[in-house]
């Protein structure tokens, strides 16, 4: 049976000799003005308990969206299950402004309203939804540096709505940051990063809670600082801290979002070999043993472009919140490289290590190691 659709003025007229007119829309949407006079019922909700929701099947219902393509959806589930009366309003929402006809605003309290605003466009994705988005919301992130991998990161988790993340960083603010480490701006030189940070991410999302570190990751503190944490993103810039956070998250099972940059070149990957022994792969099973240093040479002593560790930051922040949400094929097993002059991606694939001295099945931690001295001397 074809759907019979309607204008807003003609739905507007039924509307007032008894017909009932129902807004399918989520409340996101309904934030911009909602019919006046009109039921505000989720297209899901109608569709799975219409009999608790509608009056008897002959009672003539009126259905409204955003553009009209829902409603008619809807229409035709109404219709499948005995309804006689359904109609779909053609263009939705937006004709029905557009005709001048009253709108009303929902009310609702100051909280739910800027979370639903804030938020519209992840809310409009499927494969997030309010669910995801509150799922993003009780998740906690550990930041390891607020550096040029970390900056992005940052600001974009915060952004996205993760509420709660551990920033860590023993350095402070220099001028020479300030090309690619974006959290900073000239008036924090000689300020504490993670201060910096903080000031920076609470002005761009006052819902999250930022937890600022003042200090350096080491075997005596790291696994305090992994306590309750969801993910932890490595924005670290040094060998002993990478081999560090690795075993950490082996052993506590932690996924860890890996990134490096150097001169013109970025890498990243997810290394989740804590939560799935001999499936994937961790930062060992790639790098056995550090390379010598005048291999990796920093980006103090090599240099960086600017905007390389934007690119690669940003990849961590895909990743973490792709895990946090439990949605995407994610980069474990696979090694993401970067090449800025080439403008070229490359992957490659990685393979757990059946031997690897950390996440092998089977075998127990090893203890943490002097980790200065192992990356010094090349194993």
């Amino acid at each position: 049976m074809a759907i019979s659709e309607i204008t807003p003025s003609q739905a507007r007229e039924r509307q007032h000799h008894g017909a009932v007119l129902v807004d399918i829309r989520d409340a996101h949407e309904r934030l911009a003005g909602q019919a006046e006079g009109a039921i505000a019922i989720a297209k899901s909700e109608l569709e799975g308990a219409h009999a608790s929701h509608l009056p008897g099947v002959e009672r003539p219902v009126l259905l409204i969206c955003q553009s009209g393509r829902r409603s008619a959806a809807t229409a035709a589930v109404l219709q499948d299950a005995g309804y006689t009366d359904v109609h779909s309003i053609a263009g939705g929402t937006t004709a029905w402004i557009a005709e001048g006809l009253p709108v009303v605003r929902p009310r609702l309290d100051a909280d739910e309203a800027d979370f639903l605003e804030r938020y519209s466009r992840h809310l409009r994705l499927a494969e997030v939804g309010i669910e995801g988005q509150r799922r993003l919301q009780d998740s906690h992130v550990l930041l390891v540096g607020a550096g040029g991998l970390g900056s992005p990161a940052a600001f974009y988790l915060a952004a996205a709505g993760v509420g709660h993340l551990r920033l860590v960083d023993d350095d402070v603010v220099d001028r020479s940051n300030l090309q690619r480490q974006i959290l900073h701006v000239e008036a924090a030189i000689g300020t504490a990063k993670v201060e910096s940070a903080s000031e920076r991410l609470a002005a761009l999302n006052p819902r999250v809670r930022i937890e600022p570190v003042a200090a350096r990751v080491t075997a005596a503190n790291v696994e305090a600082l992994l306590d309750g944490i969801d993910v932890v993103v490595d924005g670290s810039d040094n060998f002993p801290l990478r081999y560090l956070l690795n075993d950490a998250c082996v052993k506590l099972g932690k996924p860890l979002v890996y990134g490096a940059v150097q001169r013109f070149e970025g890498q990243a990957s997810v290394f989740d070999a804590g939560r799935h022994r001999g499936l994937c792969p961790c930062y060992r099973c790639l790098f056995p043993e550090p390379p010598p240093p005048e291999f990796a040479p920093s980006c103090a002593e090599a240099g960086v472009l600017g905007v390389l560790p934007g690119i690669v930051g940003l990849l961590q922040a895909n990743e973490a919140i792709k895990l946090l949400l439990g949605i995407g094929e994610s980069l474990a097993g696979r090694l993401l490289q970067f090449d800025a002059l080439a403008m070229r991606f490359r992957e490659l694939r990685l393979a757990p290590d059946p031997d690897c001295a950390v996440c092998a099945p089977g075998r127990s931690f090893p203890g943490y190691i002097d980790y200065a001295r192992f990356c010094a001397t090349g194993g």
